[in-house]
């Protein structure tokens, strides 16, 4: 069987190890290297515990040229700013490039500039990578050399809404959002306000109106054929350390019921056994998806019975650090190297 030969450059996160968790028990893949500035000579098990006496690797200083040699694919698990400038070393080399930082998802530098960094270090190559969302962008993703992996708050959030906006229902509708995150997503380096004595009885927002995952949910939805949409979008930190809630109200579509709307959902994600649209009466646990792939959608229509306005509320719950970030990672990886996006990634999660 030939190989896919892989390289990952930022090996010390949470999102790397969600990589090698996958990459290490696949027969068609073989990792050379894993390089991190962070416990270098040290065995990846010795990092990140669950891969203890497993693997051979250890996490090498290495420039990202010598990384990727011999490599078909690399991937890029290092905060934005920096992961584009080993991108940049890279650009010039046949290796195919997944990206899981918010350096290359936007296309505009305005946009950038607004929610990362006052400059962008290869503002040219803005938009020239192909958006890692296999829900609207399978086709392009299967022959892409590069790839921007989305951000863990526009998974959730866009692919709740992709049927709507492929329907032409968000155009010029205004979207109230509010989403929960666990402490993953913010890395595996400790802050202050994640730290466990403030976070674990704790809720809090943050960032309101003001995420920078925003723009990205915005470019996605218009790509799908939202025009003019709006979001009030309010992150809160929760007392978890994985998983992901989307809560999202806006005025529900003229002229369709909620089994018609159930209905449209589950015809737009039928080739995607990953995303379940739950039945009337469930709503959305992330206990039912944390440590899968899995994205749960639950659906309701309110008729407000003084002035008969109709409201829909759509939910989703995902596990941020998987389908938020290195799942996805490896459902873009399958489609790169000829598998269907949910090959080897259908193990269900753990109850509870």
């Amino acid at each position: 069987m030939k190989k896919t030969k892989v390289s990952i450059i930022g090996g010390s996160g949470f999102l790397s190890a969600e990589l090698m968790r996958n990459l290490l028990v696949r027969d068609d893949v073989e990792i050379l290297r894993v390089s991190s500035k962070d416990h270098i000579g040290q065995n990846i098990g010795q990092v990140h515990r669950t891969f203890y006496g497993l693997s051979d690797l250890v996490l090498e200083d290495i420039p990202p040229k010598e990384c990727v040699d011999g490599a078909d694919l690399v991937f890029l698990a290092m905060p934005h700013i920096i992961t584009a400038k080993v991108a940049m070393e890279l650009f010039e080399t046949d290796v195919r490039i997944i990206d899981l930082s918010g350096d290359f998802r936007l296309r505009n530098l305005e946009d950038y500039t607004r929610v990362y960094a006052p400059e962008h270090p290869c503002p040219d190559r803005l938009g020239t990578f192909v958006y890692g969302m296999p829900e609207l962008y399978s086709e392009q993703i299967r022959t892409a050399k590069h790839v921007a992996n989305p951000g863990c708050f526009a998974t959730c959030i866009a692919a709740s809404l992709l049927p709507l906006a492929q329907a032409g229902q968000l155009s010029e509708k205004n979207v109230r959002l509010v989403a929960l995150t666990g402490s993953s997503g913010s890395g595996v380096h400790p802050q202050a306000g994640n730290h466990h004595t403030v976070r674990s009885n704790n809720i809090k927002a943050y960032k309101v109106f003001n995420h920078q995952h925003t723009p990205e949910i915005l470019q996605t939805l218009n790509a799908a054929g939202a025009a003019r949409v709006s979001l009030d979008f309010v992150p809160v930190s929760a007392p978890l350390s994985r998983g992901m809630m989307s809560i999202a109200q806006l005025d529900a579509p003229d002229d369709i019921s909620e089994d018609e709307l159930r209905s449209q959902y589950e015809a737009t994600f039928a080739n995607f056994p990953l995303i379940s649209v739950l039945p009337k009466g469930m709503t959305p646990e992330v206990v039912s998806v944390k440590n899968t792939l899995r994205i749960e959608i639950g659906l309701d229509i309110k008729i407000d019975e003084v002035s008969g306005k109709r409201t829909l509320c759509v939910i989703a719950a995902l596990d941020n650090l998987i389908k938020g970030g290195a799942g996805q990672a490896m459902q873009n990886f399958n489609l790169m190297t000829g598998y269907d996006n949910a090959h080897q990634l259908m193990q269900p999660g753990m109850w509870p």
